[in-house]
């Protein structure tokens, strides 16, 4: 058994172990992440006592777990697993107000993503479902669950839209804050979940407003944000287009919607917006932290944390060449370094910092003027 398990730790694949009661479901899955020449479907099961049984003989890097399933729900499994013998599992959720409420029990039970059912209607669905299904899988695969962090091989991704897909690239110069308030613009992935509710529930309530994109499906954002506005002294929605980014409140992204900040005199609003995946995502960070670059330049604090990829590396460099104070989370605190890691390599990032040490440097940040600020 031992020699077993350390095949499959060496393993150049990554091994994902798909469980759930759906037969059509997991063929679906096993489909799509056999598609990608640096993932592999050890195993499927149509329910947890199947998935156990397989886990006697070898443990996965990833699971893909179903919430609703007979003889003992996905709840209650992961849950077991993260007492006995923890390893990243990603939830399989469907678009229903009972999925994303369960969704939120499985992050706060130590899941480390969500994703929706694939869906296969339509080739760009298929296309849409392919792309974030195998992402999911690659960062889960990379996550510290408790001590453990699998080293994988990165992959060669295809070629991605910048944020010039939805808003043009602008040339600006580091000037001096504007008559405006402050606003503080917070990107996350895998991972990022618990870490926002680390920074939000520490912040004060006459706090700057916050505008948030966590990479998340739709519909599961609005239970988040509802989440986080029971845990939270500052008060957190799902953004719609038009709301005021105001002192006291968050607006998080809507999930499959791409959020952009935009002034209006001294104040900002968001615009919520259509388009395409810009850096494999949406919502995308690069595109809220373009958009918080050009409209409030050295009145912004841009925050990078957690998650996989460079989404909003290069969006944090545009801000802190606005002016901006930017911030990255430190691995040792990290789920998955890679947003930070690659917002530190570009030199975007004028502190990296713990996560536990983030909500504190925002207060700090307020307190200076936004001449001192852009200094």
């Amino acid at each position: 058994m031992l020699d077993r398990l350390a095949k499959s730790a060496s393993s150049e694949k990554i091994r994902v172990l798909i469980v759930d009661d759906s037969a059509t479901v997991r063929r679906a899955l096993s489909d799509i992440i056999s598609s990608a020449p640096d993932l592999e479907v050890m195993a499927t099961a149509s329910d947890p006592y199947k998935a156990a049984e397989r886990m006697r003989d070898e443990i996965p890097d990833v699971m893909f777990l179903d919430i609703e399933m007979p003889r003992m729900d996905g709840l209650t499994f992961l849950r077991r697993i993260m007492a006995q013998r923890p390893i990243p599992v990603v939830i399989c959720s469907t678009l229903t107000a009972e999925g994303s409420t369960a969704f939120m029990q499985a992050l706060e039970a130590g899941a480390v993503d969500v994703i929706t059912k694939p869906r296969v209607d339509t080739a760009q669905a298929l296309s849409d479902s392919r792309m974030r299904i195998c992402d999911v899988a690659r960062a889960a695969a990379h996550a510290r669950i408790g001590v453990r962090r699998r080293v994988v091989q990165p992959v060669k991704i295809e070629k991605k839209l910048t944020a010039d897909a939805i808003i043009p690239h602008v040339t600006l110069r580091k000037r001096p804050g504007l008559i405006t308030d402050r606003i503080i613009a917070i990107g996350a992935s895998t991972g990022g979940t618990e870490a926002l509710r680390a920074v939000l529930t520490a912040l004060p309530v006459d706090c700057p407003g916050i505008v948030i994109v966590q990479h998340m499906p739709e519909r599961f954002t609005a239970s988040f944000a509802e989440r986080l506005d029971g845990l939270c002294r500052i008060a957190v929605k799902e953004a719609e287009t038009g709301d005021p980014v105001i002192p006291g409140r968050a607006l998080i992204a809507p999930g499959n919607h791409h959020m952009l900040l935009e002034r209006l005199g001294k104040q900002y609003r968001v615009v919520i917006k259509d388009g395409p995946h810009v850096s494999r995502h949406r919502p995308s960070v690069d595109v809220l932290f373009r958009s918080a670059a050009q409209a409030a330049g050295a009145n912004a604090m841009g925050i990078l944390l957690t998650g996989m990829g460079d989404d909003g590396a290069h969006g944090l460099l545009e801000m802190r060449s606005a002016g901006a104070r930017t911030v990255a989370q430190d691995e040792a605190t990290c789920v998955v370094f890679g947003m930070p890691k690659e917002a530190i390599a570009l030199g975007a990032a004028e502190k990296i910092l713990p996560l536990d040490r983030i909500a504190r440097q925002i207060t700090e940040d307020v307190r200076r003027s936004p001449e001192a600020c852009a200094s």
